[in-house]
Order: structure tokens, then C-alpha cells, then sequence
């Protein structure tokens, strides 16, 4: 069980989920709808008699309820505390005894469970994940220890991570007035304060089979997955789902620097974050432009930071550039970390620089190009693994995307042009309404 962030994950989400979409063609995948509207999505991949089945709500953390922040995260852990049919704790050790693995996984817009068995156990895994659809059992007694668990995760991977902690402010002064500002994990403080009847309200109010979808790849049929689908999740009644509360950002009018220290840190590290569109906000698809942008600036050793910075400057050890596109928000990143002996003031300077240079420039068209086919490149290879096409598929649709985009998408990409991108660049890149977070080690007496 895990929580993604935005950074690690919406990022790398949305370019999964562009760079996969050859996607719906290349994997063969096919759709239908239960009774109850239930979406199911199934990705044939014959090439082992094993199966993963996911199962995705279209809810995250975003839709945590005011002073209950991490709630959603919480439901996630508590789905394996036990069912009117499973007893707390069966459902790991049922696959387990079955030779497969399972695991879940929340984050701003989605949450996500997953089991890996053969292709002959899909029955069972079916059987387990539609009983908690439905018949998931929240009591004060599960929760309580649960709770000291999300907590001591917290502490984990973000008390004790100076980046994380500081990420964390820094996404909350970037967003003045969205829900994506809160911690996917949630606020400590409102975390001790998560209770089992937040968490039944979570559950029924957002667990329901026409807010899920199924996605099922490997060994299989789409007439089996039919056949068991309509077995298992069809009895499941539909009920009402909230809408997504949808709170619009007012306009920046300052930029914002966060400086933290910290003896755990061996190195200086800095981050420049842009307030960007979504997938949703605008036409014209402008999150393709800065899928492209974002490859090209710094998406790799052949990007324009990287061989200013670190291949001819030698001023870097690393530096990037990722998009990150949420369901209604979205941000643009650039990232470095310093060579021993240069100071953040001369990497900042240089990034700044670069990037002035660009925006008065523009993109040109051979770049552009390049980096269309690299990214065509990396949908090719995502579709030879099992577990990555139901994840990139399952992450765009609980996003609000279709399988027809999905698919789609290699033809946008070539159609995205040098001014589409330069456009992009220069509406996104403001630095006078940025936030820049810079980490620095403890400096000794």
C-alpha cells in the first residue's frame, strides 16, 4: 500500500498514460459496461498464463472533505481490514497462498488495487476484490491500529525526508485555492483525527461499482473477463456518487521562495514550480505541448538543460523538467541539483538563463521532432510488460480521458508544432508568479 505524490507520480502518470497511448490499438483493448456501470477494460497479453486485475474508484485525495485530509488514503489501508466474507488481513495472505501479489496505491485523483496471480486464479481474485466493493467492514477496532499505521507511514516518507517536507509546502503555496494543495497522505495533525465513521462516509459515498472501473491484462478473453465480471461485480447495486468539488484558482500575483536547511541533507537541491493546465481546462490540448516541452527542456540526456548544465557548464549533477497533469490542476517543473563547489545562486542563474533563452527562441522544429519520436518510441516499448498498460490505461480513464484518446494520442503528438509548443512555454513559464523551493545542507560551525 502506498501514496504517490504529485511530482513522482501525476507526473510520470501523464506521460505514462501519453506516452502508452498508442495504447488501446497496440494492447488490443477492449471495453464494455456492466448493468450497474461498472467500466471494464480488458488487455489480452498471452505471452505467460499469469493475470493482473486492477480496480480503480475515480476518487483521491482531492476529494478529501475539509479537516479530514488523508482520508482517502486511509479507506485505501482499511480495504484491508477485512469483509463481511474475509477476515482482516485474509485478502494478502489468500493471494499469497495462490502464488500472486497485491498491493494498492492512492493519489490526488484515483485509487487503485491490484493483484497479480495465474491466469486460472483470476476467479478468486475477482471474488475477493468485488466482496469489498460492497462489503467492506469499518469498525473502531480496525481502525484505531490502522490509524498508527498511516501515521508512522507519514513519519517514514515525509517527516523524516527534508524533500519531501519541503515539496509538500511548496505544492501548498503554489495551489492558493485548490484541494490539490493538500498532502495526498494527509496533515498529521488531521490524520489523529481520522475516525471509522469518516471512513464509512468516504466508503459509501464514493465506493461504488459506476465510479470504478475494471481493468483486466494478460492470459485472458474479454468473454471470460465478461463472464466473471457479470458474476462477481454485476450484483453489486449502483448507487449515487457526489460530483467532484471543483474549486477555481483566483489569479497568482507574486512569486514564492521556500529556503529550508537540514543536517540530513548532503547536498543542494532546487525546484522552480509553474501553475499549468490540466488535460481539461483548456482546447487544443495544451498538456500534449507540455508533454512535449517538458521532454525537451529536460527529459533526458539529450535535453537542452542537460547538455547546457551538465554535459558543457558542468554546473549540475542532475537536472529535469516533468509536466504534471492532475483531473483539474496541473504544474510544470524544472529541477537540478548542483555540482559540489557551484551554488545554487549560479545553477539558478544558469536554469533561468537557459530557459530566458528558449522563450525568446522558441522551438525548433527539428527538436520538436525528435522529441515526438522519442516519446512515439517509448509507447512501443510500454506495451511489453503486464503490469504497465492497465496502469497507463487505468490512470487516464479515472482521470476523465477515453480509450479513444488514449489511442489517439500518437496522432496529436505528431500534430503538436514548434509554436504550439513555444505558445505553451511562454504562457506557463511566468518566474514573477513561480515558487522556487531550495534545499540546503546544515552548514557546520
Amino acid at each position: 500500500m502506498q501514496v504517490i505524490g504529485r511530482v513522482l507520480c501525476a507526473a510520470a502518470a501523464l506521460v505514462a498514460a501519453s506516452a502508452a497511448s498508442a495504447s488501446a490499438g497496440q494492447f488490443n483493448a477492449e471495453s464494455f459496461t456492466l448493468k450497474n456501470g461498472l467500466q471494464v477494460v480488458v488487455v489480452p497479453f498471452h505471452r505467460a498464463p499469469v493475470v493482473t486485475q486492477m480496480v480503480w474508484y475515480k476518487v483521491g485525495a482531492a476529494d478529501d472533505p475539509p479537516g479530514k485530509s488523508g482520508i482517502a488514503h486511509f479507506l485505501e489501508h482499511l480495504m484491508f481490514r477485512g469483509t463481511k466474507e474475509t477476515a482482516p488481513g485474509a485478502f494478502s495472505r489468500i493471494i499469497s497462498e495462490n502464488g500472486g501479489r497485491d498491493n494498492a496505491f492512492t493519489t490526488e485523483d484515483y485509487t487503485a488495487f491490484y493483484q497479480s496471480v495465474a491466469a486460472d486464479k483470476l476467479d478468486l481474485a475477482m471474488k475477493l476484490e468485488s466482496e469489498r466493493m460492497h462489503d467492506l467492514v469499518i469498525t473502531d477496532a480496525k481502525v484505531t491500529p490502522e490509524r498508527e499505521v498511516i501515521i508512522e507511514e507519514r513519519r517514514t516518507r515525509i517527516e523524516n525526508v527534508p524533500a519531501a517536507l519541503l515539496n509538500e509546502q511548496a505544492d501548498a503555496a503554489l495551489l492558493l485555492n485548490n484541494h490539490y494543495r493538500l498532502p495526498t497522505i494527509g496533515w498529521l495533525h488531521e490524520m489523529r483525527g481520522l475516525n471509522a465513521e469518516d471512513a464509512r462516509r468516504f466508503y459509501r459515498s464514493w465506493y461504488a461499482p459506476n465510479n470504478a472501473i475494471l481493468i483486466v491484462a494478460g492470459d485472458v478473453t474479454t468473454a471470460a473477463v465478461r463472464k466473471l465480471a457479470e458474476k462477481y461485480y454485476e450484483p453489486i447495486p449502483a448507487r449515487p456518487v457526489p460530483a467532484h468539488f471543483v474549486l477555481t484558482e483566483p489569479p497568482k500575483v507574486a512569486s514564492t521562495r521556500l529556503e529550508m536547511t537540514s543536517d540530513q541533507v548532503a547536498s543542494p537541491r532546487w525546484r522552480r514550480t509553474y501553475l499549468a493546465p490540466s488535460y481539461h481546462e483548456a482546447d487544443g490540448h495544451p498538456a500534449d505541448a507540455l508533454t512535449v516541452l517538458a521532454e525537451l527542456l529536460g527529459g533526458g540526456e539529450s535535453s537542452r538543460l542537460y547538455k547546457s548544465l551538465v554535459v558543457e557548464k558542468k554546473l549540475a549533477t542532475t537536472v529535469g523538467a516533468a509536466y504534471s497533469g492532475m483531473r483539474d490542476s496541473g504544474s510544470f517543473i524544472l529541477y537540478a541539483e548542483p555540482r559540489p563547489g557551484v551554488t545554487v545562486a549560479e545553477i539558478e542563474a544558469a536554469i533561468t538563463d537557459e530557459v530566458a533563452g528558449f522563450l525568446r527562441e522558441g522551438a525548433a522544429p527539428e527538436e520538436v521532432s525528435r522529441v515526438e519520436h522519442r516519446l512515439q518510441s517509448s509507447a512501443v516499448y510500454s506495451r511489453d510488460s503486464l503490469a504497465g498498460p492497465p496502469r497507463i490505461i487505468g490512470a487516464a480513464l479515472a482521470m476523465g480521458r477515453s480509450l479513444a484518446e488514449i489511442e489517439a494520442w500518437p496522432e496529436r503528438i505528431v500534430a503538436v508544432t514548434p509554436q504550439q509548443v513555444t505558445d505553451v512555454a511562454r504562457a506557463v513559464i511566468k518566474d514573477k508568479t513561480a515558487v522556487t523551493a531550495v534545499l540546503l545542507p546544515e552548514r557546520k560551525p
